[in-house]
C-alpha cells in the first residue's frame, strides 16, 4: 500500500465502493508489484471475520440464553396451558351434569303441568264443539239462520283443533255428524230459496233469505258459488229460451231486445233480489258477466251459421257494424256501472273479495272481431269508388277561388274520411283488423299518389297542365306527405303493441314526395317553354364568322327576360321556401343543359364565337343568381313595389358551380387549331378524358373538316399517352360532358327549349353531379309537346328509376299507360316511392329540401 495519499475507506461503510478502494490502492503502475501483499491481507482479514462468526453463531446456539433454550421453554409453557383448558372443560361438564340431575324434577313438573293444561283445553273445547253441535242441529230444524250462521262459524272453527284427533273414534263420529249437518244446512238453504222464488214468496221471505245467506257465507266459497249459480240460471232462464230458441227473437236484428230484455231484468233485480245477497257477493256484477257470456256464445253461433249459409243471405256490413257499436256501448254501460259500485270494506273481506278482476269491455263484442273484416272490405270498397270519383271532378269547388296556399278539395274530403275511419275502427279493434284497415288506408293513399295527382299531369292539351293545376299538385302532395306520416304515428299509438312494428306508411309519404318532384320538374318545364324564341336566336346567329367580342349577345336579353317573367309568375304562387328552393335549382340544371344542346345546334363555332359564348354564359350565371329574390319579396313601403332580397349564398355557390360545368367545353373551343399540338393539350387539359369519339366531337364543333382531323387524331393519341400527360393516370375514359353529346341522329332538327320531362326526372335521379348532361341525347331526339306531359311523366317515373340503381318492376314490352295493366301501375306507384326516398337523402338535389319542412335547406346547401 505504498504511495497511497488518501485514507482508504472503511470496509463497514453503507457506501462503500470496491472501485473506488482498489484505484486508491492501486492508483500508479509502481503499486501493481504490491497486489500479492494486498491479497494476503485481504485474505487473512477474510478468516478473522469468518471465525468471529462462527464463535457468535456457537454462542448463539448453545448460550445459556440461547433461542433454542426460548422455544423449548415456550413449548412447555404452550402445554401447560392446553392442560388448564382440558381441566375447565371437564369441569364444565361436570357441573352440567351436576344441574341437570338437580332439575330435572322440575322439567318432569313442567311437563306434567303443560299436558294438563292441553288436556283440559281440549276437553273445554270438546265440551263446547259438543253443545254448539247439539244447539245447531236445533237451530237449524226450526230455520233460524241468524243464529245459525254465527254458531256455524263457531262450530267449525272448534272441530279444526280436532283434525288430529280423528283417529279417536268419538272424535271421527262428531266429525262426521258436523259434516252432515253442514250438507243439510246446505240442501235446506237451497231449498227454501227455490221454493221462495217458485211460489213468489220472495218478498215475504226476504228476512229469512237475507240470513241463509249468512249460513252460505259460513259454509264457504262453494256453497256460496253453488247459490250463486242457481240463482243466475233461474234468472237468465226465461232469456236462454226465448232467445236462443228462437230464430228470430235471436238474430242479430233484434240484438237492442236482448240488451232491452237485461236491463229490465237488472232493474227487477236491483228492487227485489238485490237486498238479499250480501254485497261482497258482487252477485249483479256476476249476474252481468253470466249474460254476457251467454251472449257472447249465442253471438258467435250465429255469426259462424251466417257466414256457412249457401245461397242465403251473407251479413250485412253496415248491420254487423250497427251491432258492434251497439254491444261496445251496453258493455261500456255496464263497465260504468259495477266500477262505480261502493266496495266492501277491506276489514271485512280477503284481498280477493276485495279487488275486482272482471271487465265487462270486450266480453261480448270479441265475438264481432273475427268478422270486421267485412267492414275493412266494405271500407276498401268506399275508397275504391271514391278515386274514379276525385278524378273526374274539379280540383277546387266552383265557389273557392285559387290560392298560393289551396289544397285540392277531394284531398280534405280524403283525409277526413280516413280520420273517420280510423278513429271508428279503432274502437271496433285495435288488433289484427285495425292492421287490415292500415293496409288498406296505404294502398289507397298510393292510388289516389298515381291515380288523381299524376292523372292532373297527363291532362291533355296545348298548354298541359295549368300553372294553377301544377301548383295544386305540389300543395295536395306536401299536405299529404306530413299527414301520411301522422296518420302511421297515430295508427301505431292505438294498434296492440306486438303489431306496432307492421304498421309502416313511409313508402306512400316518399310516393307523395316523388309526386312534388314531379309537379317541380312540371313548373320547370313552363319556364323552358317560353325561352324557345331566345334558343332561336342563338341557333340563328352565325358564330363561325364572328370577328370580334362585344358586349352579350341580343339572345341573352330576350332569355333572361323571359325566365325571369315566367319565375317570377310561377314563384309568386309557390309557398314553401323548400319548394321554391328546388325550382329554383332544377331550373338553372335545365338552362344549363340547354345550353350546351344550342351550343352543339350552333357549330361551327369558331373561336371568337366561343369567347362570345362564354361572356354569354357568365351574363347568364349573373341573371340566374337572382331567380330566388322573387320568392317572398320583403314587403313594400307605402305606395312602392314589392323589393326583391338578396338570393341565399348557398344558391349563388350552386348556379356558379352548375354553370361552371359548361366552361370546359368553351374553353377547349377556344383555342385555334393551329398549331395542332396547342388544341390538342387544351383538350386534355380542360376536357381530360382518353376517348378519340369525344376528341372528334370538338374537332366537328369547330367545324374541321374530317380530311383534316385525321393528323389532330394522331397527335392526340401520341400525347394522350405520353407521360407528360399523366397517360391512364390522370385522364378518365369518358368525359361526362362530351359522352351524350352528339350520338343521335337527326340534329339538326333539335328543339332545346324544354327537351322533355323524363330529362328531367332521369336528372333528379342521378343527382346534381351527372345530372347536366346525361340525357342530352336523348332531349335532342324530339320537340316538347304540352300535349304528352303526363305521358312524359309516367315514362319518367317508369324509366328514370334505373338511373338510381332501382329494377323496374313491369315487364319489358309491357303497356306504357299506368291503366293498362295492375302490374304496371305497381311499378308506377314503386317508382315514385324510390324518387322519394330518394329526395330524402342529402345528395345536394331536391332532396335535402323535400324531407325539411323549416326552410333551412339554404344552410344545408351553404356547407356543400
Amino acid at each position: 500500500m505504498n504511495g497511497l495519499t488518501n485514507e482508504p475507506p472503511s470496509l463497514d461503510a453503507a457506501d462503500y465502493d470496491p472501485i473506488q478502494h482498489l484505484n486508491l490502492l492501486f492508483s500508479h503502475p509502481s503499486t501493481v508489484s504490491s497486489i500479492s501483499r494486498v491479497s494476503s491481507t485481504l485474505q487473512s482479514q477474510h478468516n478473522d471475520i469468518s471465525a468471529e462468526i462462527s464463535s457468535l453463531q456457537t454462542a448463539q446456539a448453545y448460550g445459556p440464553d440461547s433461542s433454542l433454550e426460548r422455544m423449548q421453554s415456550a413449548q412447555a409453557e404452550l402445554a401447560g396451558l392446553f392442560k388448564k383448558i382440558e381441566t375447565v372443560r371437564s369441569r364444565a361438564i361436570q357441573t352440567e351434569q351436576n344441574i341437570t340431575s338437580m332439575t330435572a324434577d322440575i322439567k318432569r313438573l313442567d311437563g306434567t303441568k303443560r299436558n294438563l293444561t292441553l288436556s283440559m283445553t281440549a276437553l273445554k273445547r270438546l265440551q263446547m264443539l259438543t253443545t254448539a253441535y247439539e244447539q245447531l242441529r236445533g237451530l237449524a230444524k226450526t230455520r233460524q239462520y241468524r243464529e245459525c250462521a254465527s254458531l256455524l262459524q263457531a262450530v267449525l272453527q272448534l272441530m279444526r283443533h280436532f283434525n288430529s284427533y280423528r283417529s279417536i273414534d268419538q272424535i271421527a263420529t262428531l266429525s262426521r255428524g258436523v259434516g252432515e249437518l253442514q250438507r243439510e244446512l246446505l240442501e235446506q238453504v237451497c231449498e227454501d230459496f227455490e221454493i221462495a222464488f217458485a211460489k213468489g214468496e220472495v218478498g215475504a221471505r226476504k228476512a229469512t233469505l237475507i240470513e241463509a245467506c249468512g249460513v252460505m257465507d259460513a259454509l264457504g266459497d262453494n256453497a256460496r258459488a253453488r247459490l250463486v249459480t242457481w240463482y243466475m240460471n233461474t234468472e237468465l232462464r226465461e232469456y236462454r229460451q226465448v232467445f236462443r230458441g228462437n230464430d228470430e227473437a235471436g238474430n242479430l236484428d233484434n240484438i237492442g231486445r236482448r240488451y232491452a230484455w237485461f236491463k229490465r231484468m237488472m232493474k227487477g233485480h236491483e228492487e227485489e233480489h238485490a237486498g238479499i245477497f250480501p254485497p261482497h257477493w258482487r252477485v249483479g256484477e256476476t249476474l252481468a258477466m253470466s249474460f254476457c257470456d251467454g251472449t257472447r256464445d249465442d253471438y258467435k253461433g250465429i255469426l259462424e251459421k251466417s257466414m256457412r249459409s249457401v245461397g242465403g243471405a251473407k251479413i250485412d256490413v253496415n248491420l254487423l257494424l250497427s251491432c258492434l257499436q251497439e254491444t261496445m256501448d251496453f258493455e261500456q254501460t255496464l263497465e260504468r256501472r259495477f266500477a262505480s259500485e261502493p266496495r266492501a270494506s277491506i276489514d271485512t273481506l280477503s284481498s280477493a273479495d276485495f279487488e275486482r278482476t272482471q271487465s265487462f269491455n270486450g266480453s261480448i263484442s270479441v265475438a264481432f272481431e273475427p268478422y270486421l273484416s267485412l267492414w275493412v272490405e266494405s271500407q276498401d270498397k268506399a275508397l275504391a269508388a271514391m278515386i274514379p270519383r276525385y278524378k273526374a271532378q274539379p280540383l277546387l269547388p266552383a265557389d273557392e277561388e285559387f290560392s298560393s296556399q289551396a289544397v285540392i278539395s277531394s284531398a280534405i274530403e280524403l283525409f277526413h274520411f280516413y280520420k273517420l275511419t280510423l278513429s271508428q275502427c279503432a274502437k271496433l279493434s285495435t288488433s289484427e283488423r285495425l292492421l287490415d284497415l292500415a293496409k288498406t288506408l296505404a294502398k289507397y293513399l298510393d292510388e289516389y299518389a298515381q291515380q288523381v295527382l299524376l292523372s292532373i299531369l297527363q291532362r291533355p292539351g296545348q298548354t298541359g297542365a295549368s300553372l294553377q293545376d301544377v301548383v295544386l299538385v305540389l300543395n295536395t302532395a306536401d299536405f299529404w306527405h306530413a299527414n301520411t306520416e301522422q296518420l302511421e304515428e297515430n295508427i301505431k299509438k292505438r294498434i296492440d303493441h306486438e303489431l306496432v312494428s307492421k304498421v309502416d306508411l313511409s313508402s306512400q309519404a316518399d310516393a307523395f314526395l316523388g309526386v312534388a318532384s314531379a309537379a317541380v320538374i312540371a313548373l320547370v318545364n313552363k319556364v323552358e317553354a317560353d325561352c324557345d324564341g331566345a334558343w332561336r336566336e342563338m341557333k340563328n346567329t352565325n358564330w363561325s364568322k364572328m370577328e370580334s367580342v362585344g358586349d352579350q349577345s341580343s339572345y341573352v336579353g330576350e332569355l333572361v327576360a323571359h325566365v325571369n317573367a315566367k319565375a317570377q309568375e310561377i314563384l309568386d304562387v309557390v309557398v314553401k321556401q323548400q319548394y321554391a328552393r328546388a325550382f329554383a335549382d332544377k331550373l338553372v340544371e335545365h338552362l344549363a343543359h340547354a345550353y350546351i344542346l344550342n351550343i352543339v345546334q350552333c357549330r361551327p363555332v369558331s373561336e371568337v364565337g366561343a369567347e362570345q359564348m362564354l361572356l354569354d354564359k357568365y351574363v347568364l350565371t349573373k341573371a340566374l343568381e337572382n331567380l330566388l329574390s322573387h320568392h317572398n319579396p320583403s314587403a313594400p313601403s307605402s305606395g312602392s313595389q314589392p323589393q326583391p332580397h338578396a338570393p341565399p349564398s348557398s344558391f349563388v355557390k350552386r348556379v356558379n358551380a352548375t354553370m361552371t360545368r359548361i366552361d370546359p367545353l368553351l374553353k377547349t373551343l377556344q383555342v385555334r387549331p393551329s398549331p395542332p399540338e396547342g388544341l390538342v393539350q387544351a383538350y386534355l387539359i380542360h376536357v381530360g378524358d382518353r376517348s378519340d369519339t369525344n376528341f372528334r366531337k370538338i374537332l366537328e364543333l369547330k367545324g374541321i373538316r374530317k380530311q383534316d382531323q385525321g393528323h389532330l387524331l394522331e397527335l392526340f393519341a401520341i400525347h394522350r399517352d405520353s407521360p407528360s400527360s399523366g397517360g391512364a393516370n390522370k385522364l378518365v375514359a369518358q368525359s361526362p360532358l362530351l359522352t351524350p353529346l352528339m350520338n343521335a341522329p337527326g340534329l339538326a332538327g333539335v328543339g332545346v327549349g324544354v327537351n322533355n320531362l323524363n330529362l328531367g326526372i332521369d336528372r333528379l335521379a342521378a343527382g346534381p353531379g351527372a345530372a347536366l348532361l346525361s340525357t342530352a341525347a336523348q332531349g335532342a331526339a324530339s320537340r316538347f309537346d304540352a300535349a304528352s306531359l303526363g305521358e312524359k311523366l309516367l315514362n319518367a317515373a317508369r324509366d328514370g328509376v334505373e338511373r338510381m340503381g332501382t329494377p323496374v318492376m313491369h315487364e319489358a314490352g309491357g303497356p306504357a299507360h299506368p291503366g293498362a295493366a295492375p302490374q304496371n301501375a305497381a311499378s308506377i306507384n314503386e317508382n315514385l316511392k324510390n324518387f322519394g326516398k330518394f329526395f330524402r337523402r342529402d345528395l345536394g338535389g331536391l332532396g335535402a329540401r323535400f324531407a325539411k319542412r323549416d326552410g333551412s335547406a339554404d344552410e344545408a346547401q351553404g356547407g356543400r
